[in-house]
């Protein structure tokens, strides 16, 4: 009776800090992707300070989003081999001390440093964020998206806080805020979460469901075709998206409302998100994830024709699903990797996803000037159909695996 109470005691204690963790890191994924955005809003303001154009001012900006991406390889990396919990800690307190540096820049220079500084440190999040959140939460479809709405608040929240602590404190106060909330939230991270460093040794080095070397290449190359073409569908779609509306819906609407569409279109990506984190735990996430990116390849095309209110609806198709397969995507991945290579698994999936950002700002230029949106959004659609395509690979081989691996589990049975 007494070891059964004892036992009790430790699962709930072990369950209590799941869900710490599982909190510190919802709130890293809001925290990661708001200071990245700060500079954007307050440089608006910064030209009668430096006396300098936005066009040159924003610029500073560059490093920081190519570190973004550049350095979640290494962060992935050391975080397998180190801590993924140091590595945490690094990053609040990191990132912190990079925004302090930025508010306290006594000159552009080294505003540019603590610029890049924000962009190093912010990198270690999401290829060990997600590796944490994958172990602690057993890939679990409505903790994953939770996780991926609370990053997209920080992308919401960034310019509106940021451009209202810059009016009312001015333009450091923008930077400094956040950067005490991160320091304070790394000390405290540190003190109430156990060190890790001896379990890097003992993670599992096989899949949930293990495959072949063979076929573990191919599936490892379908993943990087839909991270670059899912990034790219991605990116182009969230950059776009304003100017999209403005254009496309200036006989519709007013001008002033362009900007409360286009928060109202996103935020069916967020639903989406919560919504593919039920279905997931009720259907095949492979198969799941190939119907997903169907759905928004069709979004993609109908955006491309469609106008007036249809166009809205359009976009909110395509948004839910670009959005919704980042879950499933994650899930899919997981199980089909070793805990102990996660990190780095993660670090080349968000490097490709992150790179593919500047793809997609070329594109919009370069098929703007050729056919606008119309043209823009059609390519985009054919990449959405090229991405529909790997995923529909992918879930063919999964199939396969999951279906030799009921076979082996059977044969081991009897």
């Amino acid at each position: 009776m007494v070891q059964s109470g004892i036992i009790s005691d430790m699962t709930a204690a072990d369950d209590h800090a799941k869900r710490r963790t599982i909190a510190f890191l919802n709130w890293a994924h809001g925290l990661d992707h708001f200071v990245l955005l700060i500079y954007p809003t307050v440089v608006l303001g910064l030209g009668a300070v430096y006396g300098r154009p936005y066009s040159e001012l924003i610029a500073f900006s560059t490093a920081a989003f190519i570190a973004f991406g550049v350095f979640s390889l290494p962060a992935g990396l050391l975080a397998d081999r180190w801590s993924r919990r140091n590595m945490m800690g690094v990053f609040y307190i990191g990132v912190g001390a990079s925004l302090a540096l930025t508010a306290l820049s006594p000159n552009l220079i080294v505003l540019a440093i603590g610029l890049f500084g924000i962009g190093v440190f912010a990198s270690i999040y999401h290829p060990v964020g997600m590796a944490m959140l994958i172990e602690a939460s057993q890939a679990r479809g409505r903790t994953l998206a939770f996780n991926g709405v609370c990053g997209n608040l920080g992308v919401s929240l960034a310019a509106g806080i940021s451009a209202a602590l810059a009016a009312w404190f001015g333009w450091r106060f923008a930077f400094l805020a956040p950067s005490v909330l991160a320091v304070a939230t790394g000390v405290y991270y540190l003190w109430t979460t156990p060190d890790d460093r001896h379990h890097a040794k003992t993670r599992k080095k096989t899949a949930a469901v293990s495959m072949t070397p063979r076929a573990m290449v191919v599936l490892f190359g379908l993943f990087i075709g839909i991270a670059l073409t899912g990034g790219t569908v991605f990116n182009l779609l969230t950059i776009a998206l304003p100017k999209i509306i403005d254009e496309r819906l200036a006989s519709h609407v007013p001008l002033v409302l362009v900007g409360s569409i286009a928060t109202l279109v996103l935020i069916c990506g967020a639903i989406a998100q919560l919504c593919v984190g039920r279905l997931v735990e009720r259907f095949s996430a492979h198969m799941l994830f190939a119907v997903i990116t169907a759905i928004g390849f069709l979004g993609n095309l109908w955006a491309a024709y469609a106008d007036g209110a249809m166009l809205l609806v359009a976009l909110a198709v395509a948004v839910a699903a670009i959005y919704g397969q980042v879950t499933v995507n994650d899930i899919v991945l997981a199980r089909y990797t070793a805990d102990a290579w996660r990190g780095r698994i993660y670090a080349v999936r968000y490097f490709l996803l992150f790179i593919s950002a500047g793809i997609a700002i070329a594109m919009i230029s370069l098929l703007h000037d050729r056919g606008g949106f119309t043209m823009v959004l059609a390519v985009n659609a054919a990449i959405a159909f090229a991405m529909f395509a790997l995923t529909v690979g992918m879930a063919a081989l999964a199939s396969t695996v999951e279906r030799q691996a009921v076979a082996v589990a059977a044969q081991a049975a009897e």
